[in-house]
């Protein structure tokens, strides 16, 4: 069927430019045509693979690599050179282990709470060689929010490493209540009881597990989890299919990736964007990929250029600090030809390529366990990308207004939502087909179903809520604007405010919290703000409640900044509001009431004086 995404684009051409003004579509007929042939030809290659007897998986593309290119690099790791043969008997010596020692079958799913290295990868592949599905857990989340995300997962097997210890420690008891067993990928073990499976990962035969542990793999079967804040509550365990694997992973040959490139990322592997499109798109291609545990603004171009990287991974935050950073000599003096990511600023897209050169720049938009995505193919400065005509009779999109003081779309009389004109910012929905399914989350029918809007144009039909406010110009070109609901984005991370309200709820002398994001200037998305009402008879406690969010929460959902209010204001249905918090945000010219600021240093909330205000917004102040 080599032909036929061709056929299929010529004639939806021809019946778009029937319906659709010549004036719309002519600037950008052809990029639109031949992105489309892209896509469906992709689509179609994945689909066959997987539709073949034994279905052709992204674990078997990668082990063509290893047979045919045993020797070519695949992970560069600080001082390390893993090439696919290493990684392909690595792999093969962790399934075994974890097939006879720890009595893994297929179909089970293992949580996986590590920091990037390595073993992340082997260890994907070993499970996926058992036909285990790997839950990908957040390494910085602590106490509560790790024992259930290793439960929503449905995982009785948790796979750490000794440098995340304590946190382990801390939970360990609760764990082990409920029935979850824990080892660590180390060569030893600094924790009673968890025993280090390193030294007899790297005794044991590097012989192929046996086929039939894949036997019931399709392309729906669950590849991956991958959790998201989503909108509110704790986080969640998106399902990541072995066809939605697949699909993602080719995204990085649609931009031009090939086995050649040398990819960098220092984004963490249990978010999609490093695990699918980074390290899924270098599997694919049979591409290098360098890695790094934390993100180094100081040390990025060296290490592009100690590695000999061609392609970078970044979100909007990365580049504002790398542009942030102070200018040398060499900035130009790098190998970096493309870069693939999101939510990149204009203002900082511009800047980026004036210092570090002609980079091609590829930004996409999607969301962890959406139905869809874009991609700016035509490199449009601040744009996610288009709405491409032709796309859109294989996967229906939406821009539909919403209220969003109420938090939800508007309906018309009719009781259907309600399309907003180009220019006008609504809420971004994809429809629910078998080409674009939903599979929502592991464990939780109700927060799959809050995910789903039905009658949205017509009565009995569903469309996927994806929770972001877009904007759509006169030319289709499409932007990111906001999220909607009680999420805000900061550091590149999704935080959802009820699960920091939770936390915070434990403080002795906090009686109620409502927690919201702010913005401020100079830096990508909001940070935290808690507004809190004491309980009667206690005072505000800075130190305690520095060492207590440090202790509870992921650095980037410790609140940044904490009011003080007598009483929180609710809605008739006592449904917090924060609509004009935020509007206040956090200037004390502006606001009455006692305002503190996380101050790193002094490992303390400190008084939010005018001065130190000031400082923070003329960007004085580093957050």
């Amino acid at each position: 069927m080599p032909g036929w995404g061709a056929v299929t684009a010529a004639v939806v051409a021809a019946l778009v430019l029937l319906v659709v003004p010549a004036t719309r579509l002519v600037p950008y007929l052809w990029p639109d045509l031949m992105a489309f042939v892209a896509l469906t030809r992709s689509s179609l290659r994945c689909r066959r693979r997987l539709n073949r007897r034994p279905p052709v998986t992204l674990l078997e593309v990668f082990r063509g690599h290893a047979r045919r290119h045993p020797r070519r690099r695949c992970l560069l790791f600080q001082d390390e050179v893993w090439t696919y043969g290493d990684v392909e008997r690595r792999s093969n010596q962790a399934a075994k282990v974890f097939r006879e020692h720890l009595g893994l079958r297929p179909g089970q799913s293992v949580a996986v709470f590590l920091t990037n290295e390595p073993a992340y990868v082997w260890t994907w592949l070993a499970l996926a060689k058992l036909g285990c599905a790997m839950a990908c857990v957040n390494c910085h989340l602590r106490g509560r929010a790790l024992r259930r995300a290793v439960a929503t997962a449905g995982a009785r097997l948790l796979l750490s490493t000794r440098e995340l210890h304590a946190v382990v420690e801390e939970v360990l008891p609760s764990l082990r209540s409920d029935g979850v067993r824990v080892f660590y990928l180390s060569s030893e073990s600094p924790t009673p009881g968890v025993a280090a499976l390193l030294p007899t990962i790297q005794v044991a035969s590097d012989e192929p597990p046996p086929s039939h542990h894949r036997d019931g793999v399709t392309a729906d079967s669950k590849a991956v989890y991958i959790f998201t804040s989503g909108t509110t509550g704790l986080p969640k365990a998106a399902l990541i299919t072995e066809l939605k694997l697949l699909l993602v992973a080719n995204m990085g040959r649609l931009c031009g990736l090939r086995s050649d490139d040398v990819v960098y990322t220092t984004l963490p592997l249990y978010h999609s964007a490093a695990l699918l499109v980074g390290l899924g798109g270098c599997l694919e291609v049979g591409a290098t990929m360098a890695l790094r545990t934390k993100f180094s603004a100081s040390q990025f171009w060296d290490d592009c250029r100690r590695y000999e990287v061609t392609v970078i991974q970044y979100v909007g935050e990365l580049m504002r600090y790398l542009c942030h950073t102070p200018k040398r000599p060499n900035d130009r003096h790098h190998g970096v030809r493309m870069a693939v990511g999101n939510g990149l600023r204009a203002e900082v897209w511009k800047e980026f390529l004036q210092r570090f050169g002609a980079i091609s720049i590829w930004e996409f938009y999607g969301a962890t366990e959406g139905n869809a995505g874009f991609i700016n193919y035509t490199g449009k400065i601040g744009a996610v990308g288009r709405a491409n005509a032709f796309l859109k009779f294989f996967v229906p999109f939406e821009l539909i207004k919403y209220n969003v003081e109420e938090d939800r779309p508007q309906r018309d009389e009719r009781g259907l939502c309600i399309r907003v004109h180009p220019g006008e910012t609504g809420l971004l929905v994809v429809k629910i087909t078998r080409n674009a399914p939903f599979h929502g989350y592991a464990g939780d029918a109700q927060k799959t179903e809050k995910k789903i809007l039905r009658d949205v144009l017509v009565k009995g039909d569903s469309y996927f809520n994806s929770g972001d406010l877009l904007r759509m110009d006169h030319e289709r070109f499409l932007y990111f604007q906001d999220r909607v609901g009680d999420t805000f984005r900061w550091k590149g991370e999704n935080v959802a405010t009820t699960e920091v309200e939770a936390t915070l709820a434990m403080v002795n002398f906090i009686q109620e919290v409502n927690v919201y994001g702010v913005a401020v200037p100079g830096c990508e998305g909001r940070c935290g703000m808690a507004a809190i009402c004491l309980k009667d008879g206690t005072s505000f406690e800075g130190d305690n409640l520095y060492a207590f969010t440090r202790d509870t929460l992921p650095t980037y959902a410790a609140p940044v900044f904490i009011r003080i209010q007598d009483a929180l204001e609710v809605t008739g249905t006592f449904k917090q509001c924060k609509g004009q918090l935020v509007k206040e945000g956090f200037d004390p010219t502006v606001i009455s009431d006692p305002l503190f600021f996380r101050d790193d240093r002094r490992k303390s909330y400190v008084p939010l004086h005018r001065h130190l205000y000031e400082a923070i917004r003329d960007m004085k102040v580093h957050l």
